[in-house]
């Protein structure tokens, strides 16, 4: 093989792997950092050597490995991982907010949800007289009492911060309360109090699951 003297200055063998070549070359401009003239010596016999091993490799006598015939592939597709790892990662603050739930801390506050909804709507559904009516009205205050306190309790049990899982509670209950009011017109069939109550239901679930 030719141009053994550049192997020899960076006191390597001629089988030595594309690593060790670079592992030479740097650590002998870091052991030379002071000799500018040295360092362009080691500069020159490490671009023979990859100039020698190309050479080779035409002549199909060895395999180049990719990242030092195109150098600037690998620079792309490592760019390319760093952008799109910070594309699915996202803002630092949302991923602060934002849980990804197992199963099982899915299922209990759906469970609970749901039978609190079937309460508000059999016990709400079809009252006429005002008795009726008022336990109605009871009951659905009661459920969504219970249903805030729940979603604080599934709030507070991840992160451990009671006073931002009162935060976001307060605010899903409000936001639930003035979205249903919002669509009150589609509650076909349901009375506008329970059809407001499911709703905030709804939005208590899904900051139960999926913040905290």
């Amino acid at each position: 093989m030719s141009n053994q003297s550049h192997y020899q200055q960076l006191g390597i063998t001629e089988d030595a792997s594309f690593e060790e070549i670079q592992a030479a070359k740097e650590r002998l401009k870091q052991k030379n950092s002071n000799d500018q003239k040295v360092i362009e010596n080691i500069e020159a016999a490490y671009d023979a050597i990859l100039m020698d091993r190309l050479r080779l490799r035409q002549e199909g006598k060895i395999k180049v490995p990719e990242r030092i015939r195109f150098p600037e592939r690998q620079t792309k597709k490592a760019t390319e991982s760093l952008t799109s790892e910070a594309t699915n990662q996202g803002p630092v603050w949302l991923q602060k907010l934002i849980d990804t739930p197992s199963q099982a801390d899915i299922l209990w506050p759906t469970s609970i949800y749901v039978v609190l909804a079937a309460i508000s709507i059999y016990f709400g559904i079809n009252k006429s007289s005002n008795s009726e009516l008022t336990v109605a009205l009871a009951v659905l205050q009661l459920t969504l009492a219970v249903g805030v306190a729940s979603c604080l309790y599934f709030l507070n049990r991840k992160e451990k911060k009671f006073g931002r899982a009162v935060l976001l509670t307060v605010s899903a209950l409000i936001f639930g309360l003035v979205l249903g009011g919002i669509l009150s017109a589609l509650a076909t069939g349901l009375r506008i109090e329970i059809f407001i109550t499911l709703v905030t239901f709804l939005v208590l679930w899904m900051v139960s699951c999926f913040l905290r």
